[in-house]
C-alpha cells in the first residue's frame, strides 16, 4: 500500500510530506484547493507524462517520491522483478520507493528504490501497486474496447485474451503468405532463381566474420615490410648497437645515480624509477628483435592477400553492401531462399493454416465460455448495486454478440446494455443511459470489480461527482466496505462519503505574499466536524449543520 508521498515545488505545493494508512481515506476541499494534485502527482511517480507547466512559479525543479509498503504475498513476486530489471531490494523487499523529478529545461528523470529507471519501467511497477479511477471513467463505458476490457479483467481472463490475440496474428501473418504464394506465379520462381545462384557465388567466396578487417591488415604488413624491417632495425641500432646507444647512457645514469642513493637516501625512489626504466627498455629491445625474426615477407603471400582482397570488393560492389557485410549477406540469401521455397509449397501453408486455425479457435472458444459466466455475474452483481443508486427496476445484461469471423479480440464483440427501470428492455448503454445514470453505472461497476483486484491501492478521483442523497450515502458505504480489503483513496465533495472515511486528509489554499500555496492537514474528531458541516452547508457554519455533521459521522 501507499505509506508516503513527498512534494517539493509540484504546481501550488512548496513542499508536502504525507503518510497514508490503510483502509478508506477521504480527501475533501473547497474547488481549486488543489486536491487534485496529489492524485496528479501520484499518477506522474507511476509514469505518466510530465510537463514543465507542473513546476511551482518560481522553481526550477519539481520533485515527487512515493514509499510503498509491499504485502507479504507480493514481496517475492517484488523481488524477482526488481532483481531482473537490475534494481536493488530494499527492507528485504518489504519497501518500494518511486521517485520522479522534472526540470525546468524539460528533462524529466525516473528512479526505483534510488536506481534511474525508465518510464516504462515506472509504469509496469506502478500498475502493480495503484489503480486509479478518474472522474471521467464512466465515458470509457461507452467504449465497446473498454467494456471488453473491463469484463476480462474482472474475470481474470486477461492473459488468455492476450494469448487469443497472438494466435490470431499467427494465424492472419500465415493467411497473407498463403495468399502471396498463391497468388506470385512467376515472380517468385524468378526471385528463387536469382536467390540461387547468388548463394552460390557467395557460397564459393565464402567470406568469414572479420576477415576483411583481417586481410586489410595483413597487406598493409606484407605491403610495408621493407620499411617496417628497416624501421625496427634502426630503433634497434639507437637503443643498443650504436657506440652512444641508449641502453648503455641509460645503464651508465642508474649505475651513478645507484652509487649517490648510498649516500643521499631522497635519491632512492629516483634510484628505483632508473631502473625500472632501464628493464623495460631490455624488454622493448627483445621483443623487436624477436619481431624482426619473425617476420615473414613471402612476395607469394602477398599477392594471395591482394587477389583475395580484390575478390571482396568485387563481390562488395556487385551486391551493394560493405565488404565486411558479405557473411551477413550470405547467411540471409541462405535463408531468404529457405523460406521462399517453403513458401512455395503451398499444401505445407494450407495445412499450417489449417492447424493454426485449429489453435485460434480452441483459445477463443476457451475464452468466449469463460466470459459468458463472467458477463452474468458482474451483469447481476451490478444489478443488485443498481437497486441501491437511485435505480431500482433497474438491470444491467452484459450480451456477447458473436462475429461471422474471429478477430484478434476472440469470437464475440461485448456490449453492455441497460434497463433503468422494471419493465423496460435493456438497450445500448451509450443509447438509454442519461449522464447521471451512467456515472452512477461506473461507480457500481468500478466498485465491484475492485473487490477482485490484486492492486492493494485504490484510488477514486471524484468517481461520485452528479450523484447525492441517499445514493452517496450508499456509495460512501460501498467504498468503506472496499477499504476492508483494499487501501482506498478518494476525493470527494460529498459529505455523505467524507463522513464514511477511516481516516480524513483536508486540503487546503493559502496565500504567502504573491504565492498560492497548497496544504494539507490529517483532520481529527473536531476537524472533522467542521469539515463535514462545511460540505453540507457552505461557506456559512451553523449549529444545525454542525449537529448533522456529527449525526453522519457518528452513524459510521
Amino acid at each position: 500500500m501507499l505509506q508516503n508521498i513527498s512534494l517539493r515545488d509540484f504546481v501550488i505545493v512548496d513542499q508536502l510530506e504525507l503518510d497514508f494508512a490503510s483502509g478508506f481515506t477521504v480527501l475533501t476541499g473547497e474547488t481549486g484547493a488543489g486536491k487534485s494534485i496529489l492524485l496528479d502527482a501520484l499518477s506522474l511517480v507511476l509514469g505518466e507524462r510530465a510537463d514543465t507547466s507542473q513546476i511551482r512559479e518560481g522553481s526550477t525543479r519539481a520533485e515527487i517520491s512515493a514509499l510503498f509498503r509491499i504485502d507479504s504475498e507480493q514481496v517475492s513476486h517484488f523481488n524477482t522483478w526488481l532483481d531482473s530489471q537490475g534494481f536493488p531490494i530494499e527492507d528485504d523487499g518489504q519497501s518500494l520507493l518511486l521517485k520522479r523529478t522534472i526540470e525546468g529545461n524539460g528533462r524529466s528523470r525516473a528512479f526505483i528504490n534510488g536506481s534511474v529507471a525508465t518510464l516504462a519501467q515506472l509504469r509496469e511497477a506502478g500498475d502493480q501497486l495503484v489503480d486509479i479511477h478518474g472522474q471521467h471513467a464512466h465515458q470509457l463505458l461507452l467504449k465497446g474496447g473498454a467494456q471488453r476490457e473491463l469484463l476480462d479483467r474482472h474475470a481474470g481472463l486477461l492473459a488468455l485474451a492476450s494469448e487469443v490475440a497472438k494466435a490470431f496474428k499467427t494465424l492472419n501473418d500465415s493467411r497473407r503468405r498463403l495468399e502471396q504464394a498463391e497468388n506470385a506465379g512467376q515472380d517468385i520462381e524468378r526471385e528463387r532463381e536469382r536467390l540461387e545462384w547468388q548463394l552460390e557465388e557467395l557460397t564459393d567466396l565464402s567470406p568469414l566474420e572479420g576477415e576483411w578487417s583481417s586481410i586489410q591488415s595483413e597487406h598493409s604488413r606484407l605491403a610495408n615490410g621493407a620499411k617496417i624491417i628497416g624501421g625496427c632495425q634502426e630503433a634497434i641500432d639507437i637503443l643498443s648497437d650504436a657506440d652512444s646507444s641508449i641502453e648503455s647512457s641509460l645503464s651508465k645514469v642508474c649505475s651513478n645515480i645507484g652509487a649517490l642513493a648510498e649516500h643521499d637516501p631522497a635519491l632512492g625512489e629516483i634510484n628505483t624509477a632508473l631502473e625500472s626504466a632501464q628493464i623495460q627498455l631490455d624488454e622493448a629491445i627483445h621483443s623487436l628483435n624477436r619481431y624482426l625474426q619473425k617476420m615473414d615477407l613471402d612476395p607469394a603471400r602477398l599477392g594471395q592477400v591482394e587477389e583475395r582482397m580484390q575478390a571482396l570488393h568485387t563481390a562488395s560492389r556487385k551486391y551493394r553492401t560493405e565488404a565486411e557485410e558479405l557473411p551477413k549477406l550470405l547467411l540471409e540469401t541462405a535463408d531468404r531462399l529457405e523460406a521462399l521455397t517453403a513458401s512455395q509449397n503451398i499444401e505445407a501453408l494450407r495445412e499450417k493454416v489449417k492447424q493454426e486455425e485449429t489453435t485460434y479457435l480452441k483459445l477463443a472458444k476457451q475464452l468466449s465460455q469463460k466470459r459468458g459466466v463472467a458477463a452474468a455475474d458482474l451483469g447481476k452483481l451490478v444489478t443488485d448495486a443498481m437497486q441501491n443508486l437511485s435505480m431500482a427496476g433497474g438491470q444491467l445484461e452484459i450480451a456477447l454478440i458473436p462475429l461471422g469471423e474471429g478477430g484478434s479480440f476472440g469470437l464475440e464483440q461485448i456490449e453492455f446494455l441497460v434497463a433503468g427501470h422494471a419493465g423496460s428492455t435493456p438497450r445500448s448503454l451509450a443509447k438509454v443511459a442519461s449522464g447521471g445514470e451512467l456515472a452512477r453505472i461506473s461507480l457500481a461497476i468500478s466498485v465491484i470489480t475492485s473487490k477482485a483486484s490484486f492492486t492493494p491501492t485504490l484510488i477514486f478521483d471524484e468517481v461520485d461527482a452528479g450523484i447525492g442523497g441517499a445514493v452517496a450515502e450508499t456509495v460512501g458505504k460501498l467504498l468503506h466496505q472496499l477499504g476492508q480489503s483494499h487501501q482506498i483513496l478518494c476525493v470527494t465533495h460529498l459529505p455523505q462519503v467524507a463522513a464514511q472515511g477511516n481516516h480524513h486528509l483536508k486540503v487546503s489554499k493559502t496565500q504567502s505574499g504573491d504565492k498560492t500555496i497548497s496544504q494539507v492537514q490529517a483532520l481529527g474528531r473536531p476537524e472533522r466536524v467542521e469539515e463535514v458541516a462545511r460540505m453540507l452547508g457552505g461557506a456559512t457554519i451553523t449549529d444545525t449543520t454542525r449537529r448533522h455533521a456529527r449525526e453522519l459521522l457518528e452513524q459510521n
